[in-house]
């Protein structure tokens, strides 16, 4: 009787601190905004607005084909990092892909930017792979492209979508990560060790609030993407928060938060046994200086690659990649790739 007494105490205090959780109206975590200036941006003529379709929900996506070319060619659909939108700098790099006379193609995830899907900043890896299926689909769809000359780009924790995706369709012609992130696991324990366990368990307790109320049909509870170190956010590493702030200055629809049942959210397919299926070539661009991603996680999808893969290795931080000598330095070499 003394046991079950136990039991259903325990048992009391559990749903307690459940609904707790999920109603109490005073746990909020502080936004930390980020100002953005891209409202007033000149539109290039080379650029088409489009939208195609992914369980229902229309994609928001732009277009960028190349002047005066009589024949298909090869496209470069441009993947977005974590909780990142089309307008966030992959414009710089479709035109200089079109300059070298490849379309390109960028679209915002289901649930983000100018993207139908609610609730609004909810990330699934599942359904972003969904999602660039999708957009590979749409390119093979239209006239101006060559269905065989699809490439996959990706950036931050989009490096990897490519070598997801081109697992499952051997008609991917290649592969580019940049600044990629390889190992979750890695990944994690790199921001444990520097920013200390109760990061974690902090993050898992808004997880908790906002899974629970998203099963009650409530609305989501959220934590920003970017944070200043110390305080509640996705990634709190020093500089972090004014990396986001820089690729995001362009844009006019990213939002500095993400629902937090993203902690919940499952790592995807196993990247090892997805690389062994890789037939097409790769570019990886590491940044030996790496803040947010482990910058060794490569070494084992490149050993399974082998000669498909191309490794260049820069030494500098996750953000430095985008900007000035470090930009130009990175798109020559994925051009050169591109072209081979």
């Amino acid at each position: 009787m003394t046991f079950l007494i136990i039991i259903g105490m325990l048992l009391g205090v559990i749903l307690l601190y459940l609904v707790g959780i999920v109603f109490l109206p005073f746990i909020k975590v502080k936004e930390q905004p980020i100002s953005l200036n891209g409202t007033d941006k000149e539109i290039p003529s080379c650029r088409e607005n489009i939208v195609f379709e992914v369980d229902g929900l229309k994609l928001s996506g732009w277009l960028y084909l190349p002047d005066g070319k009589s024949k298909p060619v090869g496209c470069v659909v441009l993947t977005q990092g974590f909780c990142g939108t089309k307008d966030m700098l992959l414009e710089k790099y479709a035109l200089r892909f079109t300059e070298a006379g490849f379309a390109a193609l960028t679209f915002d995830y289901s649930h983000f930017g100018e993207s139908e899907g609610d609730p609004r900043q909810l990330y699934s890896l599942t359904n972003q792979l969904k999602d660039i299926k999708a957009a590979v689909q749409y390119a093979r769809s239209r006239e101006e492209i060559n269905t065989d000359k699809i490439f996959i780009w990706g950036t931050s924790s989009s490096g990897n979508y490519g070598v997801l995706v081109a697992a499952e369709d051997p008609n991917i012609a290649g592969i580019i990560g940049q600044s990629p992130s390889f190992d979750h696991q890695a990944d994690g324990k790199r921001i444990v060790k520097r920013d200390g366990m109760t990061w974690f368990l902090n993050l898992i307790f808004h997880a908790q609030r906002d899974k629970g109320r998203s099963r009650l049909g409530l609305s989501p509870h959220k934590f920003p993407v970017a944070g200043l170190p110390g305080s509640t956010a996705m990634f709190i590493a020093p500089g972090a928060y004014e990396g986001y702030k820089s690729i995001s200055q362009d844009s006019s629809t990213f939002k500095n938060e993400v629902c937090a049942r993203l902690m919940f959210d499952p790592h995807g397919p196993d990247l090892l046994k997805s690389s062994e299926k890789v037939k097409c070539p790769a570019l990886f661009q590491i940044c030996e200086n790496d803040d947010i991603m482990a910058p060794d996680s490569h070494h084992k999808i490149a050993g399974i690659l082998g000669e498909r893969v191309e490794i260049i290795m820069n030494p500098i931080g996750h953000f430095d990649i985008y900007f000035s000598e470090y930009f130009e330095k990175s798109v020559r070499e994925q051009i050169k790739f591109l072209k081979r």
